[in-house]
């Protein structure tokens, strides 16, 4: 006598909303775990920090032999007016990797896999934005031990250097919150990265990140100078090399809550939408 096997029950959307109904310590728990998720996924495929550790290298190699001695002289004056730069640039960049690999989990069905956990619905997100802060971490030390090694003494001294690090690292997480919504409403990994790409090429380079302002053109000079990458440079600058907490420091902290209260909610609903 032949027996039916059991069917899979289907679960009423009521039933998985009440499921999936967590209390805030489950919520920063589970984002923890996926957080951690994320630094092992880098510790098993350590080829995904070549932007975070050869990229800095490169660049300030390059803008500092070939531009230190026409802008500034020579390399070693160049230098004070460069690192902040650099920090600003790489680490800004290195936020575009949240999008993408949230794009990638997506197609890979990973995010369908966590649905039937007994999890946060935002955790994947939520720890995929912290884990990528250790690669901004990252980033930000290599610059500036690169800068060391070749002459650069930040006359700050160590400790507005560690908080210029943390004002740079806090503002690219407020701008990931932009690149994991393009990672989100996107449909494949690379036009998230060309997307992202051409918003932040025309933010970095026509700033004051490389050359002195007021040696470009008036139109130019007048986005340089509104340009909230430039803002931040300069916040990193004054830290740095004269331990100064000013103005563009104040407009940078303002910038990036500005941006997290938009993108944030906008992240979130889109992506709840597909989780």
């Amino acid at each position: 006598m032949s027996t039916l096997a059991p069917t899979a029950r289907i679960v009423p959307a009521a039933e998985r909303d009440l499921r999936n109904r967590t209390s805030l310590a489950q919520t920063l728990s589970h984002t923890l775990t996926m957080a951690y998720r994320g630094l092992v996924k880098i510790w098993r495929t350590p080829e995904q920090l070549i932007d975070v550790t050869v990229q800095p290298i490169i660049f300030t190699l390059m803008f500092a032999y070939i531009f230190g001695g026409a802008i500034a002289g020579d390399v070693q004056d160049y230098l004070p007016q460069l690192i902040p730069g650099i920090v600003v640039q790489t680490v800004i960049t290195t936020s575009v990797v949240t999008g993408t690999q949230l794009r990638e989990d997506m197609d890979k069905g990973v995010f369908n896999r966590f649905r039937s956990l007994p999890i946060a619905r935002i955790a994947p997100l939520s720890g995929a934005l912290l884990a990528d802060t250790v690669r901004y971490a990252i980033a930000t030390t290599l610059t500036f031990a690169m800068g060391y090694a070749m002459g650069y003494h930040p006359a700050g001294g160590l400790g507005s250097v560690v908080l210029a690090g943390v004002l740079v690292i806090a503002c690219s997480w407020a701008i990931s919150w932009i690149f994991a919504f393009f990672g989100v409403v996107a449909r494949t990994a690379s036009s998230v990265q060309g997307i992202s790409m051409l918003v932040l090429f025309p933010l970095t380079f026509l700033s004051n990140a490389y050359v002195p302002v007021d040696t470009l053109p008036t139109a130019l000079r007048v986005f340089a100078t509104i340009n909230p990458i430039s803002h931040l440079v300069s916040a990193i600058r004054e830290l740095a090399n004269s331990a100064t907490f000013g103005g563009d420091a104040w407009l940078s902290l303002l910038g990036a809550a500005v941006v997290v209260a938009v993108f944030a909610p906008l992240t979130v609903r889109a992506y709840m939408r597909k989780a």
